[in-house]
């Protein structure tokens, strides 16, 4: 088992992925997903973020994002960033630009 408290599952399909985290004492995980399309399997699609009212305020949409930046720059994809969360963190970090389209 990991000594980390949270750690972010991450589950790839035919099409996209997710990235998932859960936290002790809540219901609910927070989510961030994407799409890959077939044509262009580098390109990554980020479509939706969501993060349960009880897990608000606790940095983990942006952990989510941070996690899809370093699977980003180790698999050599480029995210498309649609969802507005991520379009905002990645205009907030100058230093992802190498991975957004």
């Amino acid at each position: 088992m990991s000594s980390d408290p949270s750690p972010i599952h991450h589950e790839a399909y035919a099409g996209g992925g997710r990235y998932q985290l859960h936290l002790a004492g809540t219901e609910e995980s927070a989510i961030l997903e994407y799409t890959q399309d077939p044509d262009h399997p580098t390109r990554v699609v980020a479509k939706h973020t969501r993060v349960p009212d009880a897990m608000r305020g606790r940095g983990v949409a942006l952990q989510l994002v941070q996690r899809l930046v370093a699977d980003a720059r180790a698999n050599g994809w480029r995210v498309e960033p649609r969802c507005s969360y991520v379009r905002a963190q990645a205009e907030r970090h100058p230093e992802w630009a190498d991975v957004f389209a």
